[in-house]
Protein backbone atom coordinates (compact mmCIF):
# COMPACT_ATOMS: atom_id res chain seq x y z
CA UNK A 1 0.00 0.00 0.00
CA UNK A 2 0.85 3.05 -1.16
CA UNK A 3 2.07 5.95 1.57
CA UNK A 4 -0.93 8.63 2.77
CA UNK A 5 -0.74 11.73 1.00
CA UNK A 6 -1.13 15.28 1.95
CA UNK A 7 -4.77 15.36 0.78
CA UNK A 8 -5.64 12.20 2.14
CA UNK A 9 -3.85 13.31 5.95
CA UNK A 10 -6.06 16.33 5.89
CA UNK A 11 -9.29 15.01 4.84
CA UNK A 12 -8.74 12.15 8.08
CA UNK A 13 -7.40 15.17 10.11
CA UNK A 14 -10.80 16.79 9.13
CA UNK A 15 -12.83 13.29 9.91
CA UNK A 16 -11.27 12.79 12.91
CA UNK A 17 -13.16 16.04 14.86
CA UNK A 18 -15.93 15.27 13.49
CA UNK A 19 -16.47 11.21 14.46
CA UNK A 20 -16.27 9.97 17.70
CA UNK A 21 -13.32 7.78 18.71
CA UNK A 22 -15.59 4.63 19.09
CA UNK A 23 -16.55 5.06 15.59
CA UNK A 24 -13.09 4.45 14.70
CA UNK A 25 -13.93 0.63 13.14
CA UNK A 26 -14.68 -0.50 9.41
CA UNK A 27 -18.24 -1.29 10.59
CA UNK A 28 -18.68 2.27 10.11
CA UNK A 29 -19.82 2.58 6.79
CA UNK A 30 -19.28 6.13 5.92
CA UNK A 31 -15.33 5.50 7.05
CA UNK A 32 -15.26 2.60 4.83
CA UNK A 33 -16.81 4.19 1.89
CA UNK A 34 -14.12 7.07 2.13
CA UNK A 35 -11.13 4.86 2.70
CA UNK A 36 -12.24 3.04 -0.76
CA UNK A 37 -12.99 6.59 -2.57
CA UNK A 38 -9.13 7.03 -1.60
CA UNK A 39 -8.29 3.38 -3.23
CA UNK A 40 -7.03 2.18 -0.02
CA UNK A 41 -8.70 -1.11 2.19
CA UNK A 42 -11.82 -0.94 4.34
CA UNK A 43 -10.10 -0.56 7.38
CA UNK A 44 -7.45 2.22 6.11
CA UNK A 45 -9.30 5.00 7.35
CA UNK A 46 -10.55 3.88 10.41
CA UNK A 47 -6.69 2.37 11.30
CA UNK A 48 -5.50 6.33 10.31
CA UNK A 49 -7.93 7.79 12.62
CA UNK A 50 -7.11 5.27 15.89
CA UNK A 51 -3.48 6.40 15.37
CA UNK A 52 -4.33 9.93 15.14
CA UNK A 53 -5.59 9.88 18.54
CA UNK A 54 -2.33 8.75 19.93
CA UNK A 55 -1.26 12.86 18.48
CA UNK A 56 -4.13 14.09 20.66
CA UNK A 57 -3.18 15.31 24.04
CA UNK A 58 -6.66 16.39 24.80
CA UNK A 59 -7.83 12.67 23.80
CA UNK A 60 -4.74 11.44 25.92
CA UNK A 61 -5.50 12.90 29.15
CA UNK A 62 -8.82 10.90 29.48
CA UNK A 63 -6.25 7.93 30.00
CA UNK A 64 -7.05 6.50 26.99
CA UNK A 65 -4.31 5.34 24.09
CA UNK A 66 -4.88 5.44 20.19
CA UNK A 67 -3.25 2.75 18.18
CA UNK A 68 0.51 3.64 18.18
CA UNK A 69 1.61 2.87 14.62
CA UNK A 70 1.65 7.23 13.98
CA UNK A 71 4.33 7.98 11.27
CA UNK A 72 6.16 10.79 11.56
CA UNK A 73 4.90 12.13 8.27
CA UNK A 74 0.97 11.88 10.90
CA UNK A 75 2.89 14.38 13.34
CA UNK A 76 4.04 16.52 11.15
CA UNK A 77 0.69 17.20 9.55
CA UNK A 78 -0.91 16.99 12.67
CA UNK A 79 1.53 19.77 14.19
CA UNK A 80 0.57 21.83 10.86
CA UNK A 81 -3.01 21.35 11.12
CA UNK A 82 -3.54 22.49 14.82
CA UNK A 83 -1.33 25.35 14.01
CA UNK A 84 -2.74 26.65 10.65
CA UNK A 85 -6.67 25.50 11.37
CA UNK A 86 -7.76 28.46 9.74
CA UNK A 87 -6.42 27.11 6.77
CA UNK A 88 -5.95 24.17 6.69
CA UNK A 89 -9.91 23.13 7.83
CA UNK A 90 -11.39 25.06 4.78
CA UNK A 91 -8.66 23.32 2.56
CA UNK A 92 -9.60 20.04 4.32
CA UNK A 93 -13.42 20.43 3.99
CA UNK A 94 -12.83 21.42 0.08
CA UNK A 95 -10.92 17.88 -0.03
CA UNK A 96 -13.52 15.95 1.24
CA UNK A 97 -15.96 17.06 -0.58
CA UNK A 98 -14.02 17.04 -3.76
CA UNK A 99 -13.82 13.14 -2.93
CA UNK A 100 -17.46 12.43 -1.92
CA UNK A 101 -19.20 14.76 -4.10
CA UNK A 102 -16.48 15.43 -7.21
CA UNK A 103 -16.98 19.07 -6.29
CA UNK A 104 -14.68 21.11 -4.27
CA UNK A 105 -17.50 23.82 -3.93
CA UNK A 106 -20.67 21.40 -2.72
CA UNK A 107 -20.67 22.12 0.54
CA UNK A 108 -21.31 18.33 3.08
CA UNK A 109 -22.21 17.50 6.45
CA UNK A 110 -21.25 14.69 8.08
CA UNK A 111 -23.32 13.88 11.20
CA UNK A 112 -22.52 11.57 14.14
CA UNK A 113 -24.39 8.69 13.03
CA UNK A 114 -22.61 8.49 10.00
CA UNK A 115 -24.70 9.99 7.13
CA UNK A 116 -23.26 12.84 5.18
CA UNK A 117 -25.73 15.11 3.83
CA UNK A 118 -25.65 18.32 1.02
CA UNK A 119 -26.16 21.58 2.83
CA UNK A 120 -28.31 23.68 0.89
CA UNK A 121 -26.64 26.98 0.33
CA UNK A 122 -26.19 30.59 -1.63
CA UNK A 123 -23.89 31.32 -3.88
CA UNK A 124 -20.73 32.68 -2.52
CA UNK A 125 -19.50 36.14 -3.55
CA UNK A 126 -15.60 35.57 -3.56
CA UNK A 127 -12.81 33.32 -2.84
CA UNK A 128 -12.42 34.63 0.56
CA UNK A 129 -16.04 33.51 1.64
CA UNK A 130 -15.90 30.46 0.06
CA UNK A 131 -13.31 29.74 2.99
CA UNK A 132 -14.76 31.01 5.78
CA UNK A 133 -18.01 29.17 4.87
CA UNK A 134 -15.59 26.43 4.72
CA UNK A 135 -14.42 27.03 7.89
CA UNK A 136 -17.29 27.82 9.67
CA UNK A 137 -18.70 24.52 8.27
CA UNK A 138 -16.22 22.35 10.02
CA UNK A 139 -16.44 24.34 12.95
CA UNK A 140 -20.27 23.47 13.01
CA UNK A 141 -19.92 19.64 12.18
CA UNK A 142 -16.66 19.04 14.84
CA UNK A 143 -18.68 21.13 17.67
CA UNK A 144 -22.29 19.71 17.26
CA UNK A 145 -21.20 15.90 16.50
CA UNK A 146 -18.33 16.25 19.73
CA UNK A 147 -21.64 16.99 21.45
CA UNK A 148 -23.87 13.89 20.21
CA UNK A 149 -25.98 16.66 18.14
CA UNK A 150 -27.51 17.89 21.27
CA UNK A 151 -27.48 21.34 23.09
CA UNK A 152 -24.84 20.97 25.99
CA UNK A 153 -27.30 22.50 28.52
CA UNK A 154 -30.94 21.41 27.92
CA UNK A 155 -30.37 18.15 25.88
CA UNK A 156 -32.60 19.48 22.94
CA UNK A 157 -31.53 16.96 20.51
CA UNK A 158 -32.79 18.68 17.43
CA UNK A 159 -29.83 19.91 15.07
CA UNK A 160 -31.59 21.95 12.91
CA UNK A 161 -31.87 24.33 16.65
CA UNK A 162 -28.64 24.02 17.25
CA UNK A 163 -25.56 26.22 16.83
CA UNK A 164 -21.66 25.78 17.57
CA UNK A 165 -21.42 28.38 19.81
CA UNK A 166 -17.97 30.30 19.90
CA UNK A 167 -17.03 31.10 23.34
CA UNK A 168 -14.23 33.34 22.20
CA UNK A 169 -16.64 34.80 19.07
CA UNK A 170 -15.38 34.96 16.00
CA UNK A 171 -13.83 38.54 15.15
CA UNK A 172 -11.77 38.51 18.97
CA UNK A 173 -9.20 35.95 18.60
CA UNK A 174 -8.76 35.07 14.97
CA UNK A 175 -6.13 31.67 16.03
CA UNK A 176 -8.92 30.41 18.05
CA UNK A 177 -12.05 30.87 15.71
CA UNK A 178 -12.00 27.64 14.56
CA UNK A 179 -10.69 25.47 17.43
CA UNK A 180 -13.45 22.99 17.97
CA UNK A 181 -12.75 23.46 21.77
CA UNK A 182 -13.57 27.01 21.23
CA UNK A 183 -17.31 26.12 21.01
CA UNK A 184 -20.44 24.37 22.89
CA UNK A 185 -23.59 22.59 21.42
CA UNK A 186 -26.31 25.47 22.51
CA UNK A 187 -29.61 26.07 21.23
CA UNK A 188 -30.36 29.16 20.07
CA UNK A 189 -31.84 31.04 22.60
CA UNK A 190 -29.04 30.01 25.09
CA UNK A 191 -26.40 30.78 22.21
CA UNK A 192 -27.92 34.29 22.23
CA UNK A 193 -27.97 34.11 25.72
CA UNK A 194 -24.51 33.21 25.84
CA UNK A 195 -23.62 35.64 23.26
CA UNK A 196 -24.63 38.37 24.93
CA UNK A 197 -22.94 37.74 28.39
CA UNK A 198 -26.25 37.17 29.77
CA UNK A 199 -25.04 33.59 31.13
CA UNK A 200 -21.56 31.76 31.40
CA UNK A 201 -20.51 28.71 32.73
CA UNK A 202 -17.87 28.80 35.27
CA UNK A 203 -14.69 26.58 36.04
CA UNK A 204 -16.63 23.49 37.23
CA UNK A 205 -18.57 24.10 33.78
CA UNK A 206 -21.30 24.76 35.67
CA UNK A 207 -24.37 27.72 34.00
CA UNK A 208 -24.51 31.22 36.09
CA UNK A 209 -26.62 33.63 35.07
CA UNK A 210 -26.34 37.49 35.03
CA UNK A 211 -27.88 39.63 37.75
CA UNK A 212 -29.41 41.43 34.83
CA UNK A 213 -31.15 37.87 33.51
CA UNK A 214 -32.08 37.04 37.42
CA UNK A 215 -34.49 40.24 37.08
CA UNK A 216 -36.23 38.61 34.54
CA UNK A 217 -36.86 35.19 36.64
CA UNK A 218 -40.05 36.20 38.01
CA UNK A 219 -41.30 35.30 34.71
CA UNK A 220 -41.68 31.98 33.93
CA UNK A 221 -40.67 31.65 30.42
CA UNK A 222 -37.22 32.92 31.83
CA UNK A 223 -37.33 30.98 34.86
CA UNK A 224 -38.30 27.66 32.84
CA UNK A 225 -35.46 28.58 30.50
CA UNK A 226 -32.48 29.72 32.80
CA UNK A 227 -33.20 29.60 36.47
CA UNK A 228 -33.77 25.75 35.90
CA UNK A 229 -30.71 25.38 34.64
CA UNK A 230 -28.78 27.57 36.65
CA UNK A 231 -25.59 25.55 38.34
CA UNK A 232 -25.94 22.51 36.29
CA UNK A 233 -22.98 21.62 34.80
CA UNK A 234 -22.54 21.05 30.88
CA UNK A 235 -23.85 17.75 29.23
CA UNK A 236 -20.36 16.64 27.58
CA UNK A 237 -20.18 13.11 26.06
CA UNK A 238 -17.34 10.85 27.20
CA UNK A 239 -15.52 11.26 24.52
CA UNK A 240 -15.29 14.93 23.94
CA UNK A 241 -12.50 16.86 24.87
CA UNK A 242 -14.57 19.84 26.30
CA UNK A 243 -14.12 23.55 26.34
CA UNK A 244 -10.85 24.87 26.93
CA UNK A 245 -10.81 26.37 30.45
CA UNK A 246 -8.40 29.13 29.32
CA UNK A 247 -11.76 30.28 26.67
CA UNK A 248 -14.09 30.04 29.13
CA UNK A 249 -12.08 31.93 31.67
CA UNK A 250 -11.71 34.63 28.63
CA UNK A 251 -15.61 34.52 28.36
CA UNK A 252 -16.09 35.14 32.01
CA UNK A 253 -13.59 38.05 31.91
CA UNK A 254 -14.53 39.69 28.56
CA UNK A 255 -18.14 39.22 27.99
CA UNK A 256 -19.82 37.83 31.25
CA UNK A 257 -22.32 40.56 32.70
CA UNK A 258 -21.23 43.41 30.59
Amino acid sequence: MTNWTRPQLLIALNLYHKVAFGKFHKRNKMLVDISRRMGRTDSALPMKLSNLASLDPEFLKTGRKGLPGASDFDRTMWAEYHTNLNELAPESEALLAQLLTGDADTPIEVQPNGKVLPVPEGPTESTASVKVRRGQRFFRQAVLNAYGSRCAVTGLAVRELLIASHIIPWNAMEKHRLDPQNGIALNALHDRAFDRGLITFDEHLRLVCASALRDYFVHAVVAQHFQAYEGQPLAIPAEAAGPKPEYLEWHRREVFGK
